[in-house]
């Protein structure tokens, strides 16, 4: 068994759905990371390309973003959809490859374009197609009626389930954007953002979020009182890709890795409040590493929701100083396929200036699935 170290990585800027990328199909954005990471970190053969993606056209996606963006046709490809934890899943695979040997080097990360993403229809055949049937955007996760919605309905669920207060989660949405806007102030994230497709800015930050904002804003559901557009995340386009490599590989060629994977799994949690997840799988891994959050140095969540924030806060109280360090995704956006390997390279960068030993993110996906990865320096 080798060890899987991480050479480096960069994601593009987050674009806001219908805004700057809004022309942009999602293989031709994730093509563009791929050169700026190819001309960034040379290689002369990877093994594989893998790519987590949500709602793009289908297909091997990852294969034509593969060669859109140029890369040998020699290079296989593989496509990954595990919703909103997509590109961590596609890491977690690159890793396991590694691992067990089958690999020595792997381009691993995800894409999305929400604002190209193809209208469904059910096949005449299919028991839910009616004469008034229409085109849908969102996929069943979970038994029962088709609902756009849902994602929505599961947070707002959460919120009420767990008795979390508008005070909890205006609180977290403010502290998110203005670490993000102190984030782009100081440049923290330059090293690991590349800009592609004329973008050079994160285009969801609010430098004017406000409590007299958050105070103005309706509820998103018809029937709910807490969630609305603030404290749940945006729709959004962006890439992002890493270098992972094995140990012998880094000897044979003589590199220095940024850090080293140590740890990762998936977990199931209730299907109907998706956001309890996030948590759920930050536990469980710490349990399989036999390891506990007093020895963590920084996390990062994927912040779909600020509930996920206010269920981690109650959780690990003493860690919110390290936690989502340079903001989350209320603030940047979430593009779905490409969210976990976004907070991958945040999370690297938070280890990096607080010289932490470890650290570890984690995505709650739709359906009521968690992903979280274990980090080392």
């Amino acid at each position: 068994m080798d060890n899987v170290y991480v050479l480096g990585g960069l994601r593009s800027y987050i674009g806001i759905r219908n805004s700057a990328y809004r022309h942009v199909p999602a293989e031709q954005l994730g093509a563009a990371v791929l050169r700026e990471l190819a001309a960034r970190y040379p290689f002369d053969k990877a093994d594989m390309i893998i790519g987590g993606n949500s709602v793009g056209c289908g297909g091997n996606i990852t294969r034509l973003a593969a060669l859109n963006a140029g890369l040998p046709s020699s290079i296989p490809s593989l496509t990954i959809d595990q919703q909103c934890a997509s590109s961590l899943a596609a890491i977690i695979t690159a890793a396991a490859m590694i691992e067990s040997g089958l690999s020595g080097l792997v381009i691993a990360g995800g894409f999305e374009s929400t604002s190209t993403q193809p209208l469904r229809m059910h096949h005449p055949n299919h028991p839910d197609c009616t004469e008034d049937s229409r085109p849908y955007t969102t996929a069943r996760f979970i038994p029962g009626p088709q609902q756009e919605d849902v994602m929505l309905q599961g947070a707002e669920r959460t919120i009420c389930h767990h008795h979390i207060s508008k005070e909890e989660l205006d609180s977290w949405t403010l502290i998110s954007h203005q670490r993000a806007l102190r984030a782009r102030e100081d440049g923290v994230l330059k090293d690991v953002v590349c800009p592609v497709w004329g973008l050079e800015m994160d285009e969801g930050i609010r430098p004017r979020m406000s409590q007299k904002l958050l105070d103005k804003l309706p509820p998103v559901l018809k029937d709910g009182r807490y969630l609305n557009a603030a404290n749940a995340c945006t729709m959004n386009d962006g890439a992002a890709f890493l270098l992972l490599c094995s140990g012998r590989y880094l000897k044979d060629h003589g590199l220095t890795p940024r850090c080293r994977l140590t740890g990762a799994l998936s977990t199931g949690a209730d299907p109907l409040m998706s956001p309890v997840s996030a948590v759920g799988s930050i536990r469980q891994l710490l349990e399989q590493a036999h390891t506990s959050m007093d020895d963590i140095g920084c996390v990062e969540c994927n912040e779909a929701f600020a509930a996920i924030d206010v269920l981690f806060q109650r959780a690990y109280p003493d860690k919110c100083s390290r936690y989502n360090m340079f903001g989350g995704a209320l603030a940047y956006g979430h593009p779905y396929g490409a969210s976990g390997a976004i907070i991958f390279l945040h999370l690297m960068k938070a280890m990096e200036l607080t010289e932490s030993r470890k650290g570890i993110c984690s995505v709650a996906a739709a359906g009521g699935i968690g992903t979280a990865v274990l980090l080392e320096r």
